[in-house]
């Protein structure tokens, strides 16, 4: 014989815990509506009147967003800047040629810089055979690194010289032609 376990209340308590449940769920589920204002409510008396609509589907979440800065007493900065054209608009012709004498001369004093590393690194490089600096003399691995970087560094200014003829020639400017190479 089993022993019964289930007592004779059980299955209308079963009963009533289940209807309360369904009750509750029911209860929980309030339409939510969304008004012209982008307001999300569940509490409207009569949302059609207020032009709101009840929205289908899911539970909907909305974020509270930051305050901008000037709401929390910080008043933004004005700075004053430089009037400049704006997109579409004629530069006058003395501005222009203000600004283009401006470009050249700093392509024409990086290019004199360019020139003088140039002449170091040919001096340094001594046609591909440099003194020997330090350690080199005993670690040959050292001086062979060194002369490839060398090299490397020389190729590299001289890619950069070129550059800035080409610039200078777009420009205006009468682009140098001093400058040698070693490879």
């Amino acid at each position: 014989m089993k022993p019964n376990f289930l007592s004779p209340f059980a299955a209308p308590l079963a009963v009533a815990l289940v209807a309360a449940f369904f009750v509750a769920s029911s209860h929980a589920q309030k339409p939510t509506y969304r008004c012209d204002n982008n307001h999300y409510t569940d509490t409207l008396a009569d949302p059609k009147a207020r032009g709101c609509k009840a929205l289908e589907g899911g539970n909907v979440t909305v974020v509270q967003g930051t305050r901008p800065a000037a709401a929390a007493g910080v008043l933004p900065v004005k700075v004053a800047a430089a009037p400049q054209a704006q997109a579409g608009q004629r530069v006058e012709s003395g501005d222009q040629r203000a600004r283009d004498s401006d470009a050249r001369q700093i392509l024409e004093s990086e290019l004199k810089k360019a020139e003088a590393r140039q002449a170091d690194l040919n001096r340094e490089y001594n046609n591909g055979e440099p003194d020997k600096q330090g350690g080199e003399a005993r670690n040959y691995q050292k001086y062979v690194d060194r002369v490839a970087e060398l090299k490397a560094s020389i190729a590299r200014n001289e890619s950069d010289m070129a550059g800035i003829r080409r610039e200078l020639g777009r420009a205006g400017g009468a682009p140098s032609a001093t400058g040698s190479s070693a490879k």
